[in-house]
């Protein structure tokens, strides 16, 4: 079994619903480019002033003001954390998100409904305060090993988990953390303008060719062999083999975030992939699972 951090490093409920943390927003900014369906925005939060503090792969709630529908405080939702345990400005004393805005029509009324904590993100002002609580989350951190291979499956606001994985590995500087080891991210979303943190990953994959390796899977804008919509699993399906090969691997983990949906067709392609050589995907998910090395956390 790899390496990971043991349960007294990982910092858990420092704040609770009960008794949040007051952070406040200093930059909300846009991350999708005219074109991109929806609205993502990158949220930064000051938390200084405060006991708070968190691992790549961790998630924080946000607690959004107001009642919902039956007079009770709204509850808090879940985020995954997009920035490093040092935070975007490199000084333990920010914590940043990637938030889509929920946004639906009615079934009944044919009105446009927002969602509750999404919306409430989006619009934050520089200055606004908002209550956090955690953080939280064991299943997707890193493994303390430098020498792994990472392979990351992500679509949407997935991305967060692995923007905060590749800044640590290879934006910032650590005495106790030098990453020598593969990094592979799988990224899919509707098109090129969706790409969140495009700039920066194209300019880590050119810069770290030896070590980071990334391919998108643009769902509108690209096709397979056959003519297909390019969805992640598609992408995936060009590098089976080597992708196989390395999945076995006692130092290679993989993890997977987005929306739920997209397991269905990673499953699919997997189950493909393990027959081929005679596996059965279910039961080496099981066993990589056993061995801390298969990570998902999808919502």
């Amino acid at each position: 079994m790899t390496q990971t951090k043991s349960d007294k490093q990982i910092p858990v409920n420092i704040y609770r619903p009960s008794n949040p943390f007051v952070a406040k927003c200093v930059l909300n900014e846009v991350l999708v480019r005219p074109g991109a369906p929806g609205d993502t925005r990158h949220v930064k939060f000051d938390i200084s002033g405060g006991d708070l503090q968190y691992l790549e792969g961790q998630s924080i709630g946000v607690i959004p003001p107001g009642e919902d529908k039956n007079g009770k405080p709204n509850k808090l939702r879940l985020y995954s954390i997009a920035s490093t345990r040092l935070g975007d400005d490199g000084d333990t004393k920010t914590l940043s998100l990637s938030v889509k805005r929920l946004e639906y029509k009615h079934p009944e009324t044919g009105e446009t409904v927002y969602g509750v904590c999404s919306n409430f993100i989006c619009n934050l002002q520089p200055g606004d305060e908002v209550r956090l609580s955690g953080p939280v989350g064991k299943e997707m951190l890193l493994p303390d090993d430098p020498e792994a291979t990472i392979i990351m499956i992500a679509t949407g606001t997935g991305i967060a988990p692995f923007r905060a994985f590749l800044w640590r590995m290879f934006k910032e500087q650590h005495e106790d953390y030098k990453f020598n080891g593969t990094a592979w991210l799988f990224f899919g979303v509707p098109g090129d303008a969706s790409i969140l943190y495009k700039a920066d990953l194209d300019w880590m994959a050119y810069k770290y060719k030896r070590n980071f390796r990334l391919d998108y899977a643009l769902s509108r804008e690209q096709q397979t062999k056959t003519g297909a919509k390019m969805y992640i699993q598609n992408r995936m399906a060009e590098y089976a083999d080597e992708l196989w090969e390395v999945m076995q691997k006692p130092n290679t983990h993989t993890y997977m975030c987005g929306l739920r949906g997209m397991e269905d067709g990673i499953n699919e392609f997997m189950t493909e992939t393990a027959a081929k050589s005679g596996m059965e995907w279910k039961a080496y998910e099981k066993q990589m699972k056993s061995e801390g090395r298969w990570h998902v956390e999808t919502y």
